[in-house]
């Protein structure tokens, strides 16, 4: 999300709460509080929203660098000698609610 479109999404939010509050004091009725409840609530519900879009950027963020970190040192590490052999785990012959097979 560049600095731009972030500044336009929050600056959105910001004129919706404001112009609902405008409506309130300017609009008398029902009429006036209804328009203000839904432009108040949409924009408090956009802040909420944009909010938690830049705690989610901001882990991905994180996560991206974690992985540069990881291909960095697997890059520096020297590769395993010719002749030897990755060990593979080893299972048991059953597991947790599987009965016992008799061989």
């Amino acid at each position: 999300m560049t600095r731009r479109s972030r500044i336009t999404a929050y600056g959105t939010a910001v004129a919706l709460v404001l112009i609902g509050a405008v409506c309130a004091v300017v609009i008398s009725g029902g009429t006036g509080a209804v328009l203000a409840m839904v432009l108040i609530g949409v924009g408090l519900v956009g802040l909420v929203s944009l909010a938690f879009l830049e705690i989610g950027l901001s882990e991905d963020r994180d996560r991206d660098r974690a992985r540069a970190r990881e291909r960095q040192r697997q890059v520096r590490r020297s590769p395993r000698p010719a002749g030897a052999r990755r060990l593979r785990p080893v299972r048991p012959d059953r597991r947790r609610g599987q009965r016992r097979r008799l061989r």
